[in-house]
């Protein structure tokens, strides 16, 4: 929707004058709306039976009992999230406006793909979870680590917007596969009255490292005259996360979701 109206709707001049301020003013009503939701929400039965059980640790040092689990998080989302997300999504969008400033197309061809994207991940939600669910987290790691830079290799040379389209769509299809079961394997990792600081903290930190620090690394290497290098970059994070998901435990079989301690 953002994109439509400041893209589509807007001249170059309007949103340069007053425009880019719609998100902010946007983003500050959602986070009102989100406040007041929150504080009226119920909590679940493993929250209330935690705090009958055991004394609230939700703080550092209770969390720092919990070294590998904080360890499997920052690995996750490293090459999961952030980095892959601004590979197929962010990236894919900031390389067509920086190469081609206000063409509508290139616009239109992001928003497409989100609507592909989001469709996607409602589908996926109604599938039953697999008997590991870190193999659809396992094809992701494989399928990212080969296809991203062949993936954006062709983007980067295509003329046509429809090819972008199909592109971006196909590395959404192995994205799923991390997004569609990422939240629930890190909750697992951690006992009920750590869980909400031990999956946010370390995921906050490696969002704004790796995440915050993507453009600065893409336009580094494009500086250089290596913007292929970016490619090579995102295909590491992705296959490290790889790694990591190929050696983990099972969380469903193995879960703490009912652990208090």
């Amino acid at each position: 929707m953002l994109l439509l109206l400041q893209k589509v709707f807007l001249t170059p001049e309007e949103l340069k004058a007053w425009g880019w301020r719609i998100p902010f003013v946007i983003g500050a009503g959602l986070a009102i709306f989100a406040a007041v939701m929150r504080r009226n929400l119920h909590e679940t039965e493993a929250f209330v039976e935690a705090k009958r059980l055991a004394k609230p640790t939700g703080s550092i040092r209770g969390l720092l009992k919990y070294p590998r689990e904080l360890f499997l998080v920052v690995g996750l989302t490293a090459g999961g999230n952030r980095g892959v997300l601004y590979l197929h999504d962010l990236y894919a969008d900031f390389r067509e406006i920086v190469g081609r400033p206000h063409r509508r197309p290139d616009y239109l061809v992001i928003f497409g793909s989100l609507i592909f994207a989001t469709l996607l991940h409602a589908a996926l939600r109604r599938i039953e979870r697999p008997h590991r669910p870190q193999a659809a987290a396992d094809l992701f790691g494989v399928a990212g680590t080969l296809a991203t830079i062949p993936i954006l290799t062709t983007l980067k040379e295509t003329k046509s917007p429809f090819t972008a389209f199909l592109l971006i769509c196909a590395a959404w299809i192995f994205v799923a596969g991390y997004t569609s079961i990422n939240a629930i394997v890190k909750a697992e990792l951690f006992p009920t009255n750590v869980r909400a600081l031990g999956v946010g903290l370390p995921y906050a930190i490696t969002v704004s490292v790796f995440g915050g620090t993507a453009p600065a690394v893409a336009l580094y290497f494009k500086s250089l005259g290596h913007e292929d290098w970016f490619y090579y970059y995102l295909s590491g994070m992705i296959c490290l996360s790889l790694i990591i998901y190929a050696t983990m435990r099972d969380t469903k079989h193995e879960s703490a979701m009912h652990r208090h301690e």
